[in-house]
């Protein structure tokens, strides 16, 4: 349990903050930029989910909670030291991408092949969804650069890639089944 009685603590006033492990690194690095940009689309989601409403809504409220677990697991290192921690630490796991792939896959199955590439817009909802897929990408490509230099939870990073997939998706879902998706018209302002 979380217990939050004070908000400053002027730990990091030197620059540094800490780790789920307690380990102590530059605000700069690549592990807190890649939680701060999992971070960014959760508050990005929390802007889109002003638009949603019914099972739109909640799976979008389901995804926030997932992306704070996602960033607890990307702010501890080690996972080789999982089992010396004095609790479980949170990572993501295969199922939640297996959810993932197959919450797209039944969206898709709604909707009409596209024809053109999709520009973000539309529906104030869509348009939003758009923003959460490039800021998860942004997410995505940090923690591959993460996993390369100091490694990372494997399934965190499927994890993002199919949810930015999935944002796409449910922004097509957004623009009433696709009807009302902006399509890119090459040269069309040459």
């Amino acid at each position: 349990m979380v217990v939050l009685s004070k908000i400053y603590t002027r730990t990091g006033d030197a620059g540094d903050t800490a780790l789920g492990d307690g380990t102590r690194v530059p605000k700069p690095s690549l592990r807190v930029e890649a939680y701060g940009t999992v971070d960014e689309t959760n508050a990005t989601l929390g802007l889109a989910r002003l638009h949603a409403e019914g099972d739109m809504d909640a799976a979008l409220s389901r995804i926030q909670n997932e992306l704070f677990d996602l960033g607890a697991d990307l702010a501890r290192p080690a996972m080789e030291k999982d089992d010396e921690a004095p609790y479980t630490p949170l990572r993501i796991l295969a199922s939640q991408v297996v959810r993932l792939e197959t919450e797209i896959d039944a969206m898709n199955d709604r909707l009409q092949p596209l024809r053109s590439f999709v520009l973000p817009g539309g529906s104030a909802l869509s348009a939003q969804l758009h923003l959460c897929r490039t800021i998860t990408r942004r997410a995505e490509r940090l923690a591959v650069a993460l996993m390369a230099e100091e490694g990372c939870n494997a399934e965190a990073v499927k994890y993002l890639n199919r949810l930015s997939d999935w944002f796409f998706v449910a922004s097509r879902i957004a623009n009433d089944d696709g009807a009302k998706d902006v399509l890119w018209v090459p040269g069309a302002t040459r």
